[in-house]
């Protein structure tokens, strides 16, 4: 079947209205949304600008060829591009170095660069850079921002380094400027309240709302604070850039710096606004060419570079927006109004723009960020990240958090736990993680510490054992054994140790090499790796060996659930099979504690209600009465298998001097006339190959019948609260079949068919 769309022009973005229906989209939803970023959108670019030391203008042309070229281009339809708060530290320092025409070259090639990054399709690897520094960097970025603005709030001047800044801030506050701290805090105390006004004065944007009202007091008052610059000119652009006559390889390392946190903190914001909607997904590859082709358009004309602005894009897509029209228009409107109103932006007062800026910085050390972080374990990074951008730079400062990144990953890669417990004869050693050679010196440790002629039981919970690990371990336990001590090696998951012990060591862990999780695999497997070695006053039996087991593992993961059970059951099924020992119940139906209330017995018989006699066992019928009638539950499954002695026995003969069984399996008698007179039962359309195989398929549909003689059963089948399962064991394929009563076939469990159950 054909779905009746047109395809975009936009590639993979989506799907296309016709043109009358997109029009209708653009005028009712982003016309609007438009009109709300480039109110954000405006003082933003100023105090950016402000911020960067570039011409006031730059961020101005920076936010209108963010809109129109890279809102066009780029792959992120709902994203809005602009200057960002996350290069002013680096702009600063790289107009001071290099000037302002040099700059904007710097831009243009960063640009070029970008757009090789998109061309040769690694936008995904930026997604590889640990959350904890992209949120450091920005929160560093964000505390060098504070820093310096706070100058210009108070009426100073900032300095060179955000060390400086923080020296310098005392006689800044003792010396402030009476004036432009006043507009300044007023600025901030107005974001800081917007927020919390009522929904119909929050339509207004808060920065929009901040920079108006400030601005209007300055004006109405004569406030003598400094004012936005903007050259007489402002419309008549030129070719800007100029390439230096000297130090290429700072001005290429320049170049890379830019293009590299221009095209992280797009991608990222890219990432982020594709969680907020449900349009059309990001292309990443596109949208760094399209950032690439906006930083080469900018930086030509004069602008600041510009990235993917998540305080713009989370504006846009909040305000309706539904394609990139929005992104476009916005930077139309900003030429408008420069055009308009260019008398207005120099009334705004410096002040204002650094408040403004100062609000942003701050909410970019977001405590939102600090707890995800913290509850990962990365707090460590973010920090170091974080100092490094303050203290050093911005560059600086990513590089440090990736390198301590990587130490982290080292650590965390070759950690290994190493425990000894217990005293006297009894010895355990615990040893979990990765063993490798950076932990023989303490393994080898542990290892002396352990008294000569103990009995050690030597667990190895380990993801990779080397070499050198394997030649510690190995010789520790040849010494050990020397001396008369006993060492059991109870190896947990794939078996390195014993593999290396036979002559053939697992270099690594592969797709053939898997091992069953001990839980799951048979007792006798993981008992036999005792290797039959008898410790001296000490019982080795299977069950203590599995009660000893429970307690060191499995107890403490099932504490809690088990304490919710204490006090009563809910089971959601009663389970009826055999008591054959190869049956596990909670095994093959992936359950847990409180999941099954079970009945096990030879033959998994439901003993007809009517034939029972006071001589009859008649467990099985009062735990049916009591699971329906008190427990309530919702299913009873019947679940035979294959290869059943019971079954068998009815199907042969009774073995002879067991009469207590013989009468038991009396009850398997109307199973066996079911199978004489009815055709066979399949499973997944085979018949089975053993009479005793096909018997155990028919008596499980007898017992069903049997089970709605019981008069609970009936009525809680009848008013819909009970389903009847009849299931199959394969034993020997691991096959879990189910009972479709339609056919009365059964099914493989793991078929797509849906299978209803008799």
């Amino acid at each position: 079947m054909t779905r009746n769309v047109d395809r975009t022009n936009e590639g993979s973005e989506g799907v296309r209205a016709r043109p009358r229906e997109l029009l209708g989209t653009i005028l009712r939803y982003d016309v609007p949304a438009s009109l709300v970023v480039f109110l954000v959108a405006v003082p933003l670019s100023l105090g950016i600008a402000l911020a960067s030391g570039a011409p006031i203008v730059a961020g101005l042309i920076a936010a209108v060829v963010g809109g129109v070229v890279a809102g066009a281009l780029g792959g992120a339809p709902m994203q809005v591009s602009g200057p960002a708060a996350g290069l002013t530290i680096v702009m600063a320092e790289t107009i001071n170095q290099f000037g302002w025409v040099v700059t904007c070259a710097i831009t243009v090639c960063a640009g070029a660069l970008q757009v090789l990054f998109g061309l040769s399709r690694v936008a995904r690897a930026a997604l590889a850079i640990s959350p904890a520094i992209v949120h450091g960097m920005l929160a560093g970025i964000g505390v060098t921002l504070v820093l310096g603005q706070l100058h210009i709030v108070l009426g100073g001047e900032p300095q060179s380094s955000a060390v400086d800044n923080v020296l310098e801030l005392p006689s800044q506050i003792i010396n402030l400027h009476d004036t432009a701290a006043l507009l300044g805090l007023l600025t901030i105390a107005m974001l800081l309240v917007w927020g919390k006004l009522p929904a119909a004065v929050r339509k207004v944007p808060g920065p929009l709302a901040a920079i108006a009202v400030v601005t209007v007091l300055a004006v109405t008052t004569g406030a003598s604070a400094e004012r936005v610059d903007l050259p007489g000119n402002v419309l008549e652009l030129g070719f800007v850039p100029q390439f230096p006559d000297s130090g290429f390889f700072e001005f290429g390392i320049a170049v890379l710096t830019i293009a590299l946190i221009a095209s992280v903190e797009s991608l990222l914001s890219a990432v982020a606004v594709d969680k907020m909607h449900t349009g059309p997904r990001a292309n990443l590859n596109r949208e760094l060419v399209g950032q690439g082709v906006g930083n080469m358009t900018s930086g030509a004309f004069g602008g600041l570079p510009i990235t993917g602005v998540i305080v713009r894009s989370s504006t846009n897509v909040a305000s309706g927006a539904r394609t990139r029209a929005s992104a476009i228009m916005h930077g139309l409107w900003i030429v408008l109004f420069v055009v308009a109103l260019a008398g207005l932006i120099e009334s705004i007062p410096l002040a204002a723009l650094a408040g403004l800026l100062v609000h942003v910085g701050a909410k970019l050390v977001n405590i939102a960020h600090i707890r995800q972080v913290l509850k990962h374990g990365d707090l460590p990074l973010y920090v170091v990240t974080l100092l490094g951008v303050v203290v050093i730079d911005l560059l600086s400062g990513v590089l440090i958090g990736i390198a301590m990144s990587l130490l982290m990953m080292l650590h965390r890669t070759m950690w290994s736990g190493i425990h000894l417990e217990g005293e006297g004869r009894q010895r355990r050693l615990v040893v979990e993680g990765a063993l490798t050679f950076l932990s023989v010196p303490r393994l080898s440790t542990v290892l002396n510490s352990i008294p000569e002629g103990t009995s050690v039981t030597l667990e190895l919970v380990v993801d990779y054992l080397d070499h050198a690990s394997f030649e510690c371990l190995h010789s520790w336990q040849q010494a050990h054994e020397r001396t008369g001590g006993t060492v059991v090696v109870d190896e947990i998951g794939h078996p390195w140790f014993a593999k290396g012990k036979s002559a053939s060591p697992t270099v690594r862990r592969g797709a053939g090499t898997r091992s069953a999780p001990r839980w799951l695999a048979p007792w006798s497997e993981w008992m036999a790796k005792d290797h039959g070695v008898e410790i001296p006053g000490q019982r080795t039996e299977p069950l203590r060996r599995g009660t000893s087991e429970f307690q060191a593992r499995t107890a403490p993961l099932v504490q809690e659930t088990l304490s919710r059970l204490a006090t009563g059951q809910d089971p959601h099924t009663l389970f009826i099979t055999c008591a054959d020992a190869r049956i596990v119940p909670n095994m093959i139906t992936s359950s847990g504690p409180g999941d099954l209330f079970t009945v096990r017995n030879v033959g998994n018989f439901v003993p007809e209600p009517l034939h029972e006699t006071a001589e009859d066992d008649t467990s099985v019928g009062a735990s049916i009465e009591y699971a329906v009638s008190v427990l309530g539950v919702r299913e009873i499954v019947v679940c035979g298998h294959s290869s059943c002695g019971a079954m068998k026995a009815l199907v042969g003969d009774v073995p002879g001097g067991m009469p207590s069984l013989a009468r038991w399996l009396r009850h398997g008698e109307p199973s066996v006339r079911r199978y004489r007179a009815e055709g066979s039962v399949t499973c997944d359309g085979t018949v089975q190959d053993l009479p005793g195989d096909r018997l155990a398929l028919h008596n499980v549909l007898q017992q069903l019948d049997h089970l709605r003689g019981y008069a609970a059963v009936a009525e809680a089948e009848r008013k819909g609260e009970l389903q009847l399962t009849g299931m199959y064991f394969d034993v020997g394929n691991a096959q879990v079949y189910l009972l479709d009563g339609d056919r009365a076939t059964f099914a493989s469990a793991g078929s797509e068919t849906p299978v209803q159950t008799g």
